[in-house]
């Protein structure tokens, strides 16, 4: 494989269970699900320099880890507003997932012998690939001429088996290459992912990069959730999120699954995704 030259910092914000889901069932699951990444140059990483600054300027210096969740408001805006001027890459895919209540997707639980029981999760985890190796693929040829892997550091979370992922990447190469995948529409940059040798899990306290992708899962997480939404620290974030080479962010640095659910959005829900369609 080609030298590892980025690094994707990987990490969510939500519940991935798809057999209850609230509001329909008042215990279910979270409605949404975020999960983020952040892309780095790695040769370049100052992650851990970020995060310290960050921390400072919010007047948290005595912490060593950066976490979204229990901030204050003014805090929240300085985080967002500072990952903006970073020399980083966002993305976000988001799915409301009420119209998956009780789904079950046979083709998906097909590869569970692969991919383990959480086949939503790296389903979810394929849409983000697609989007962050076309990034690192286009991003490479410009700055070296030829591709450069990208690797992927997730942050750690429990219920998940890791080497299910790496063999579910496996698989789905194997099917691109044989050209039996069954969703035709979107494909990983093969060219830029080593499945076996450059997949990570992480605590988030051992990566200052996983802590930047917990904000922008955070705050995307806040734009869409509750009755009363708040979409500034997710917009905050736009100067910073991936785009095509036509220059939208919209279904490319930040995708919405279903991908028809925006026209059946609450008008709170829809507010973030019409911001970014400008």
């Amino acid at each position: 494989m080609p030298k590892v030259s980025y690094v994707a910092y990987i990490d969510e914000s939500g519940d991935d269970g798809v057999a209850s889901v609230r509001p329909i069932d008042p215990a279910g699951a979270s409605e949404w699900f975020v999960l983020s990444a952040l892309v780095v140059r790695a040769e370049a990483q100052r992650e851990t320099v970020w995060v310290r600054d960050i921390l400072k300027q919010i007047r948290l210096e005595q912490r060593r880890t950066l976490h979204f969740q229990p901030l204050d408001d003014w805090r929240r805006t300085l985080v967002c507003a500072n990952i903006a001027t970073l020399p980083v890459r966002c993305f976000a895919v988001i799915s409301n997932k009420t119209n998956m209540h009780g789904y079950r997707n046979k083709k998906a639980e097909a590869t569970s012998a692969i991919a383990g029981r959480t086949w939503f999760y790296w389903w979810i985890t394929r849409l983000l690939l697609e989007r962050v190796t076309d990034y690192c693929e286009r991003r490479a040829l410009r700055d070296y001429g030829e591709p450069r892997t990208v690797r992927l550091e997730f942050a750690r979370r429990r219920g998940l088996r890791y080497a299910h992922l790496r063999a579910y990447l496996y698989w789905l190469r194997m099917q691109s290459q044989a050209g039996e995948l069954y969703l035709q529409r979107g494909d990983l940059k093969w060219s830029v992912i080593d499945p076996i040798n450059q997949v990570a899990a992480y605590d988030s306290s051992e990566r200052a990069g996983l802590q930047l992708s917990d904000t922008i899962a955070s705050a995307f997480y806040q734009s869409v959730n509750g009755p009363a939404p708040d979409y500034s620290y997710a917009l905050a974030l736009k100067p910073r999120m991936a785009r095509r080479p036509d220059g939208q962010i919209f279904d490319y640095g930040l995708k919405l699954m279903p991908s028809g659910y925006l026209q059946r959005a609450g008008l709170q829900q829809r507010k973030i995704f019409e911001l970014y369609k400008q």
